[in-house]
């Protein structure tokens, strides 16, 4: 993917040339300390004028404010940093790394035919019993949902019709249209629109929400996610999906999680396609990881895991929109992702189990709080608790409680 860090670069090697910035003396540049991105988290209360000194003063040079708090991205080089550190009102300084969507590369794409395609129900729809929450009235309807990854496409007529609005937080557009197609692949698994063309997602009246953090090649800044969940916080989602991830354990990301549960917001991610361990941010506690299976209820080899996994759901071969207006099979913990989203969608939707004893002490199972309304972790027990046992008895790492079963959680 092309960078504005590359871009940045080569200026920056010119005003070393010709400025002595930094303090280099030469042409000969060592290519260890170029200037990295970084998020640089300052105390609260520090003004954005005193930051911009700050970052000035010890030769960092800004990129933009995030959206929440007292962060800044900036580029800085190994000096630059330890000065920023050394600043009491400098709490923290992290690399901006890339996250990647978690999608299979080898993924089969459809040709759009002179017609639209016939409607078909998508095995992983009909897997988790979708279609049996149908019949019983509910298919999602008011339910926000922010698919967090490459855009949705605006133009697809399996989708608009469900897409209230959205973002772009990459900066090489303010569009929100999906010009990679795993954004779009992924929303219709989750709310594909069920008019007779294509294909129908599991919860195919929820409103869909377009965050665009992820770039045309499917990867992108740890800035731009963290500010997509933050606006995905503000604009009152119910839900977020995150098909993507990183190897890498980085404060901010987890504490951006943080703030969407802490809000409400119910947060599911893809458990990762390494088959090693789970990934950023699904190995937050915070999150549902989400873990891939086959046809056969099988996971793949390359399914992450770990004792992070929750629950497991359909990620191979899975037919869904596409960018434009096709359609592809993509397989994926990405692919696995959506179905939950689309679960905890039915499951927002279903009266909680509020229940009080002649004491007037709460004794729900799982409206623990007896509020009378779904919290993330609520949300997630009702999962977990009706999920289909898979692999060894009980909770494991390749399963976690087991296959997503959207019948169960809604109608028990």
């Amino acid at each position: 993917m092309k960078r504005p860090y590359f871009r940045f670069v080569s200026a920056f090697l010119v005003a070393v040339f010709i400025t002595g910035f930094f303090g280099f003396v030469s042409a000969e540049i060592d290519e260890t300390n170029l200037p990295q991105r970084k998020i640089v988290v300052f105390k609260d209360g520090v003004s954005d004028s005193e930051k911009g000194r700050i970052l000035s003063a010890a030769r960092g040079m800004k990129v933009r404010k995030m959206r929440y708090g007292a962060a800044f991205v900036a580029y800085a080089d190994d000096a630059s940093e330890i000065k920023l550190l050394k600043n009491t009102k400098v709490v923290r300084v992290e690399d901006d790394i890339i996250v990647e969507a978690l999608a299979d590369v080898t993924a089969q794409r459809t040709k759009p035919s002179p017609t639209p395609p016939a409607q078909v129900l998508p095995w992983g729809v009909d897997r988790i019993n979708a279609d049996r929450v149908w019949t019983l009235g509910e298919s999602g309807s008011d339910i926000n949902i922010g698919i967090i990854d490459t855009g949705i496409s605006t133009s697809h007529p399996d989708l608009f019709g469900n897409i209230k609005g959205g973002v772009s937080e990459v900066a090489y557009t303010s569009s929100w249209n999906d010009d990679n197609g795993h954004g779009s692949h992924v929303a219709g698994t989750v709310a594909a629109i069920n008019n007779t063309v294509g294909v129908v997602g599991g919860a195919y009246t929820a409103n869909v929400y377009a965050i665009k953090v992820l770039d045309r090649s499917g990867s992108g800044y740890l800035s731009d996610v963290i500010d997509g969940i933050d606006w995905a916080v503000v604009n009152d989602m119910h839900v977020i999906n995150l098909s993507l991830g990183a190897a890498t354990d980085v404060q901010s990301f987890h504490d951006a999680v943080i703030r969407a549960h802490t809000a409400g917001v119910v947060v599911v991610a893809a458990a990762g396609n390494s088959g090693g361990s789970v990934s950023y941010p699904a190995a937050y506690p915070e999150s549902i990881a989400v873990a891939a299976t086959d046809f056969s209820n099988t996971a793949p080899y390359w399914s992450s895991r770990g004792p992070e996994v929750d629950l497991a759901a359909p990620g191979v071969s899975i037919y869904s929109t596409y960018k434009g207006t096709k359609y592809a099979t993509f397989s994926g913990t990405s692919m696995a992702s959506p179905h939950v989203a689309a679960a905890v969608a039915l499951v927002l939707k279903r009266a909680t189990d509020t229940a009080f004893d002649a004491d007037n002490i709460c004794v729900s199972e799982f409206d623990v709080n007896c509020n009378g309304a779904w919290d993330p972790k609520e949300v997630q027990a009702k999962l977990e608790a009706t999920a289909t046992d898979l692999g060894t008895a009980g909770q494991d790492d390749v399963y976690g409680h087991g296959l997503v079963n959207a019948l169960a959680a809604f109608a028990n």
